[in-house]
């Protein structure tokens, strides 16, 4: 398989990346590529112009300050995953290790995989979960966007054509703060049919304090389940309760079918793999 012929540009300045955004109509950001290329090996993309981020400076920095991680676009998965830094997020630590494989993580960036908003993904439902917002730069400056702003659809964002996503932002969880990634794929590595990531921390009572909850694999977007985290926060996090506010989860969902999973049968996941992300969550919390 080979990609359709592409014009390549590597600039050492965003301000020129955004410029030859803005002056050819299909180009594309380049930045792991472990989405974009196979796409376009299969012709299902056909970029007249790709725009490589990589010898861009800035958008490779991970800090922990006020409150907050802030991870560069260009920040490899594999890097995120194990920088002393990002323990301070459990929820991203954990569904880092749930991204494809070793050598998938060691190329695809943090960013690319936010941009590329795939239902399936487990970085932007860690967006969605913990209220992260990303960082967008064009030639009119910068605007920083909420998750819940950004996803919308299938491979859709609110980034402007000739915008690029230069930084992730994520809260620094508290003390007594657990978090798990459980999904159900076809094979180790593959994306999930259906996932659940959840956060919980403990009040020092022993009661959930705060909950996060978010779906993938269900729906265009990533789906938030806020009616289950109401259900756990101020209560004593027993199996009956999760189990009661796990039943939630699957409320509303339309997720598709096909020939790897029925809707019914995702339905029946969200159910179960809340619950036991929930019991992760509470039992790496205390």
């Amino acid at each position: 398989m080979k990609p359709p012929a592409f014009d390549y540009a590597a600039p050492d300045l965003l301000d020129e990346a955004v410029s030859l955004l803005r002056s050819h109509e299909d180009a594309k950001v380049l930045a792991g590529g472990q989405s974009l290329l196979p796409l376009m090996n299969f012709r299902l993309a056909a970029p007249s112009l790709l725009v490589d981020l990589r010898r861009i400076r800035g958008l490779e920095r991970l800090d922990a300050v006020d409150g907050v991680v802030r991870i560069g676009a260009m920040v490899r998965q594999r890097d995120a995953e194990e920088r002393p830094e990002t323990a301070a997020v459990p929820l991203l630590r954990e569904a880092l290790r749930h991204v494809a494989h070793p050598q998938i993580r060691s190329r695809g960036t943090i960013g690319g995989s936010v941009a590329h908003a795939d239902p399936a993904a487990e970085l932007p439902a860690v967006l969605v979960a913990l209220d992260g917002r990303v960082r967008a730069v064009s030639s009119g400056g910068e605007r920083w966007i909420d998750a819940r702003d950004l996803f919308r659809g299938l491979f859709t964002t609110a980034l402007e054509p000739a915008e690029i996503l230069t930084e992730v932002e994520l809260p620094i969880a508290p003390p007594r703060t657990g978090a798990a990634c459980v999904e159900v794929a076809r094979r180790s590595g593959d994306y999930a049919l259906c996932g659940a990531l959840a956060q919980v921390t403990l009040a020092v009572d022993g009661t959930v304090e705060a909950a996060r909850v978010a779906l993938i694999g269900v729906g265009s977007c990533p789906v938030r389940r806020v009616d289950v985290e109401e259900a756990l926060e101020g209560e004593a996090p027993t199996a009956e309760r999760i189990a009661d506010a796990s039943a939630r989860a699957a409320g509303g969902l339309d997720p598709p079918s096909d020939v790897q999973a029925s809707a019914d049968y995702r339905r029946h996941l969200a159910r179960v793999l809340t619950r036991r992300a929930l019991e992760l969550a509470v039992e790496r919390a205390g």
